[in-house]
């Protein structure tokens, strides 16, 4: 059975939404990021300019910049360091964000396949980012 012309027409249309709605979301989220990155080094970096490096033994990073929550509250504290932690955690959540959007695109054109392969995906990013 023939589809309408009309139909046809439609499903470009919302495939074209589909495609301009994924490219804005990770422009956006690129933006966001350059302009956490740079608000926080503009805040963290003038202090460091009195203190000089030492190589001689590691330090990591302070316990308050290793997990998400700690550094989203620092973050809203106005700390720099963890400003820009948390513009790379904008930077590592696009891609996921991308992929969970395609899942949505895929549940509304009716790709079953798609859906399951991107569901996969998505659980796999998941998987590594939870460190397993």
């Amino acid at each position: 059975m023939a589809q309408p012309a009309g139909s046809k027409m439609l499903k470009t249309r919302d495939e074209h939404f589909i495609e301009l709605f994924i490219g804005n979301l990770l422009r956006v989220c690129i933006l966001l990021t350059i302009a956490i990155v740079l608000l926080g080094a503009s805040i963290s970096l003038p202090s460091t300019f009195d203190s000089r490096p030492s190589y001689a033994k590691f330090l990591s990073e302070p316990s308050a910049l290793r997990s998400v929550p700690a550094i989203i509250t620092d973050a809203l504290t106005g700390d720099g360091r963890a400003i820009i932690q948390s513009g790379m955690l904008l930077l590592i959540l696009t891609p996921i964000l991308r992929v969970a959007f395609s899942v949505i695109a895929f549940l509304y054109e009716k790709d079953y396949l798609y859906v399951g392969m991107t569901l996969l995906v998505l659980g796999l990013l998941m998987f590594s980012l939870s460190g397993g």
